[in-house]
């Protein structure tokens, strides 16, 4: 099955209050156990590549291939889409080049007129070879030593001239963050989430979805929220994996070091996890 654009599941997804889950991908290993939870929850997939991620891999051709190789050989009949995660302008060309179905164009730390400029050019681009796009507007938060920073919320008219030029999918920041949620997090915007959604009428993209409760992210699902992104929770579950393996296993006896043995537990927690996700909603 060939790699499909988001547009083509979440319009589905947006009209009928369901969610399509965007899963950061890292490595091959964490790329096959998402596509197989894709395929055992009978769910379409966004698979993101972030811009370090895609160099971890070798390059944005050699993700692709791993993509598209994986689901031949794995038999993958669910939709799946392969999209750049926060690519600068240079990050979004090279993904079209290298046949990614989807891009997300991150201006938001440009001065807006600026980030529009360049966002309506990747759009004339990407519009040339099917391929969807989203855009950032406000900007998403991040979380380091319990502290938050860089939340800028949403403007509507900013993303009303988003809709003008033809987004497909817009990120939008109302109060969610990057990373683990610190105890004085104040929450979702649910009233600005609201107005975007009525305003705007186009699928919304929630970042930051690992560590938002269920209610809460069942509610951004009711008001417009079509796109999750979940990277943290795998990370997490993934180290832990890791780390139980080395502490319960002498990693010098029986070749306990060869990588099918230290990364099989780590797999099935990244395979459980999705599936938990993807059953949820």
């Amino acid at each position: 099955m060939s790699l499909v654009n988001a547009k083509e599941i979440l319009k589905k997804a947006y009209i009928n209050k369901k969610v399509v889950f965007h899963i950061n991908i890292n490595n091959l290993e964490w790329t096959k156990q998402v596509l197989l939870a894709a395929q055992f929850t009978k769910k379409p997939i966004i698979l993101g590549l972030s811009p370090s991620a895609a160099d971890y891999f070798g390059g944005y051709k050699v993700a692709y291939n791993i993509v598209v190789s994986l689901i031949e050989e794995l038999k993958i009949s669910v939709p799946v889409c392969l999209h750049l995660d926060h690519g600068n302008y240079e990050d979004c060309l090279m993904a079209i080049e290298s046949n990614f179905s989807s891009v997300m164009f991150d201006g938001s730390k440009l001065p807006f007129e600026k980030n529009l400029e360049l966002s309506k050019k990747i759009i004339d681009i990407a519009k040339t070879k099917n391929v969807s796009v989203e855009f950032e507007t406000g900007r998403i938060g991040g979380s380091e030593d319990n502290i938050i920073s860089g939340i800028v919320y949403s403007k509507i008219n900013e993303a009303l001239k988003f809709k003008e030029i033809g987004v497909d999918m817009l990120a939008i920041g109302i109060g969610n963050v990057h990373g683990e949620y610190p105890k004085n997090w104040t929450g979702i915007n649910f009233k600005l989430l609201k107005e975007i959604n009525e305003k705007l009428q186009i699928p919304l993209v929630l970042h930051g979805g690992s560590g938002i409760s269920k209610k809460d992210i069942k509610r951004c699902i009711e008001l417009g929220i079509a796109k999750i992104n979940i990277n943290t929770d795998l990370q997490i579950a993934n180290a832990k994996a890791l780390e139980e393996y080395i502490q319960n296993n002498n990693i010098m006896e029986n070749k306990n070091y060869n990588p099918r043995k230290l990364y099989k537990l780590s797999n099935q927690r990244i395979f459980d996890k999705t599936v938990e996700i993807l059953k949820e909603y």
